[in-house]
């Protein structure tokens, strides 16, 4: 009886996921430390950011626009508008995330480290302000 009822609400669960738009349009949570900068693949590590020489860091993750993780490699040569995190000590992209369109209409989002020393970043709303 108590597996006819986990098995009914596993598929009620699967037919909800299934009913929800594939693209759904979330705005994720970023840290004030993220930059938007547009992201080509090269052949990773090796990136091109903002038009200049840029590294991804061994242990980094792209997260694709639905956060799921890409592998570098299927979107080599795409143009990706993106927000990135930056190793301290190496100066290499650890933390890269394509937005979505609805992250895309956030504006404005700091594109320099000296623009987000700056401005001011509402966690709870992820906005940005220009003082």
């Amino acid at each position: 009886m108590y597996r006819c009822a986990s098995s009914l609400l596993a598929a009620c669960a699967a037919a909800l996921v299934c009913s929800l738009p594939a693209q759904a349009q979330v705005h994720r949570s970023f840290p004030a430390t993220a930059l938007r900068g547009e992201l080509v693949v090269q052949q990773a590590p090796l990136v091109s950011l903002n038009d200049k020489p840029a590294k991804l860091a061994p242990g980094a993750r792209l997260r694709g626009d639905t956060h799921l993780l890409l592998q570098p490699a299927s979107v080599i040569g795409q143009k990706l508008i993106v927000h990135y995190t930056v190793e301290p000590s190496t100066g290499m992209l650890m933390d890269v995330w394509v937005l979505n369109p609805a992250e895309l209409a956030n504006k404005p989002w700091p594109t320099t480290p000296e623009e987000g020393a700056t401005w001011l970043f509402q966690p709870g709303t992820q906005t940005w302000t220009k003082r």
